[in-house]
């Protein structure tokens, strides 16, 4: 019975190669200069600390390019609240979301439920949504709805099997 599974992953080292990136960027950029504005990634979390706002938001958006640059994404990016932090500069931290967790197992299961396709049938096996089909062109047709439906994660179709 043809297989594929649902996933969430993101590639820390394309993550991480866009940092380094965006961080040669802020150390050559005219208006960067001297501002002490700074990328940080630690293990699932990218902290951005600038002296105002509107500086954070720079640094956002050349973080971001360097993201999409390297196919990582947006979904996969949870900004958090802008802090204020010492020194009169805020910092604002964003959060690497990798893996479904069961609420949007339940949203992708039922998305693939409503696609009202007789003979498909999904189960949640931990970060990952195992669909099963009698036929592949059924398989093909659960995987462009769930393209087609914004479920607020990155998802990727993997483990193929006939």
């Amino acid at each position: 019975m043809p297989s594929f599974d649902v996933v969430s992953e993101v590639d820390m080292q394309e993550v991480r190669n866009a940092v380094d990136q965006a961080q040669r960027e802020l150390a050559t950029r005219f208006d960067f200069k001297g501002t002490g504005a700074s990328i940080e990634l630690a293990e699932d979390a990218l902290t951005m600390a600038a002296p105002t706002e509107d500086r954070l938001a720079a640094l956002r958006q050349v973080l971001e390019e360097k993201l999409v640059r390297r196919d990582v994404s947006m979904k996969a990016v949870d900004y958090q609240k802008v802090e204020e932090a010492s020194g009169g500069t805020v910092r604002q931290r964003a959060l690497i979301v990798a893996g479904i967790t069961s609420d949007k197992a339940r949203e992708v299961n039922k998305a693939i439920k409503e696609l009202g396709l007789k003979g498909v049938q999904s189960q949640t096996q931990g970060e990952q949504v195992r669909v099963t089909a009698k036929k592949r062109d059924d398989l093909q047709a659960v995987i462009q709805g769930l393209k087609e439906k914004d479920l607020g994660i990155p998802l990727q179709f993997t483990n193929r099997r006939d």
